[in-house]
């Protein structure tokens, strides 16, 4: 079960836009988002399966309503997966299907009052899986931390398994070969917005708004895929908010 779900992963990885989306407040309280759109006509031309086998389906639920609805499968999780699972209790999935219109997408969320607390939601509905249909957890080559001081943003991708990492990453190379013949959609776009204005920004990449306080980074998934240390971001505010 578990090789089908990073199969699935990677089908979607290869036909999908992905917006991460950071709101953050001045007491470092604030709202993280994760949404993966599929790109209809992308996945029409990787041979996707007939439309009437997909059910439509829309439904929003927290990860604690998982794990009360499951409890007897939670249960049978040692303590440290248990300890996982709580951590994502209070992340909000939405997950709709919906054949007719060709809308394919999941959306998670977060309300939080410190980032650098927060679980990761990136694993939130891959966890999710495992609680609903008892396989092992599938655990992710790398980690995303991002900190926030009141003045200075950080995000940092950190590789926590360099051997399944470099697996990882080869296989996704030898899909893009496969995949280079269509075209493809395969977007992947970090949306920040801020307290105060933006005094600098590490990244070049990245887009300032008008107002200086909020930005915009956008890289193919692929690329991001390949080097993912080129979504680090260090945002420097202004120590005061001068009008």
């Amino acid at each position: 079960m578990k090789y089908i779900f990073a199969f699935l992963i990677l089908l979607s990885f290869s036909s999908c836009q992905i917006t991460e989306t950071i709101n953050l407040n001045s007491d470092g309280s604030g709202n993280i988002e994760y949404y993966n759109l599929r790109d209809e006509n992308s996945f029409a031309q990787l041979g996707r399966q007939d439309l009437r086998y997909e059910k439509f389906r829309d439904t929003i639920f927290t990860f604690q309503d998982y794990i009360t609805k499951y409890q007897d499968t939670f249960v049978r999780f040692n303590k440290a997966d248990q300890a996982l699972f709580t951590e994502h209790a209070n992340v909000k999935m939405h997950i709709k299907t919906d054949p007719v219109q060709m809308e394919n997408f999941n959306k998670v969320s977060l309300d939080f009052k410190k980032i650098d607390a927060i679980p990761d939601i990136y694993e939130s509905l891959g966890l999710a899986n495992s609680l609903k249909e008892n396989y092992p957890i599938h655990r992710k080559s790398y980690q995303i931390k991002c900190t926030f001081d009141g003045t200075v943003f950080k995000r940092v991708f950190t590789i926590t398994d360099p051997e399944k990492f470099e697996k990882d990453k080869k296989e996704m190379e030898e899909r893009e070969k496969i995949y280079s013949k269509y075209k493809i959609v395969q977007s992947y776009t970090l949306k920040y917005f801020f307290p105060k204005k933006i005094k600098s920004v590490s990244n070049e990449k990245a887009i300032l708004s008008s107002d200086r306080k909020s930005l915009i980074l956008e890289v193919q998934l692929s690329d991001c895929l390949k080097n993912p240390e080129i979504t680090n971001l260090e945002v420097i505010l202004e120590s005061k908010d001068f009008q």
